[in-house]
């Protein structure tokens, strides 16, 4: 009897091909497309994978307390905030992810974002499928000359960061962790010179305890009014009942959205109908490129751990 092969488990319904290549010497498990804890935890004991690649679910300590065997949990993206890492730490698992893997795809989201917001895409569009044409009077918001404030300055933020420059863009950034910050990108301490300054926010960073609602009341008044929010991160950054708050008010002249606190966004959420704010269901990191990518960086990064 041939001895039994290693497992990944991954929390999701499938992985790219050119991923599943680099597992030939494992058995891949696949947890399905909304695995609850419960599943996770039923799996781990079922197979007792020595790496978990996480797409979607939450992986905590339960889980791991589920698979004796596990050595890494990889993020099949770059966001690790769904993995219980103090937890992970306690039990001697790595905690890994594929950073910068769909900075590309994200970036490119968060400027198709900000130019929707700017120039009233979604807003004309309908217009003119119920036959309007409001030439004489609709002026969009012009980006060149204009500051944008990059909170976050990691793969994606300084793509972003690039893009925005092109374009004739001020780019100022806060980020205490980034190094190597490139010329283009004027680096400030403190988000109150991000508030003062900025006429768009964009948002490049991880959640963390430390800034989960950063953008509230308080900080939104702090903002030049009129100012445009883009948010490709995660949507506990904000709290979503203060923006509305303040593009209803104008201190916020519109939004552009791809994650949400919660997910996926239930019926009749108030952005539902709400004018002025653009929303996406978080598929700003969902190219066929960055599938393969994301896929890709996340096996390697378990099979490095696991290769010592």
């Amino acid at each position: 009897m041939s001895a039994r092969r290693p497992v990944f488990l991954v929390t999701g319904s499938d992985l790219a091909a050119d991923a599943l290549a680099l597992l030939d010497a494992h058995d891949v498990v696949y947890a399905g497309a909304k695995p609850t804890e419960a599943d996770l935890i039923g799996l781990c004991r079922t197979h007792d994978p020595v790496a978990i690649i996480v797409r979607y679910g939450k992986v905590g300590a339960a889980v791991m307390d589920a698979a004796p065997a596990l050595r890494v949990i990889s993020k099949h993206g770059s966001g690790t905030d769904t993995i219980d890492k103090a937890a992970a730490a306690a039990r001697g698992i790595a905690v890994v992810a594929a950073a910068g893997a769909n900075a590309a795809a994200v970036a490119e989201h968060a400027l198709a974002l900000l130019l929707a917001c700017a120039k009233s895409v979604v807003a004309l569009d309908a217009r003119m499928h119920a036959g309007h044409w409001d030439k004489a009077t609709h002026k969009s918001v012009e980006l060149e000359g204009r500051t944008v404030g990059l909170i976050g300055l990691g793969a994606i933020g300084l793509r972003f960061a690039r893009m925005a420059e092109a374009i004739g863009m001020r780019v100022l950034g806060f980020d205490p962790y980034a190094k190597d910050v490139p010329a283009g990108v004027q680096r400030v301490d403190d988000l109150a010179t991000i508030w003062r300054e900025s006429d768009a926010l964009s948002l490049h960073c991880p959640l963390t305890a430390d800034n989960a609602g950063l953008i509230n009341a308080q900080t939104l008044a702090a903002c030049k009014p009129g100012v445009i929010l883009v948010n490709t991160a995660r949507g506990g950054l904000i709290d979503e009942a203060a923006l509305l708050a303040a593009v209803r008010s104008g201190q916020v002249g519109s939004a552009g959205l791809d994650s949400f606190a919660v997910e996926p966004m239930e019926a009749g959420h108030p952005f539902h109908g709400q004018p002025g704010i653009t929303l996406s269901p978080h598929i700003g990191g969902v190219t066929a490129d960055a599938y393969v990518k994301m896929g890709v960086g996340a096996v390697r990064n378990a099979l490095a751990v696991l290769n010592g």
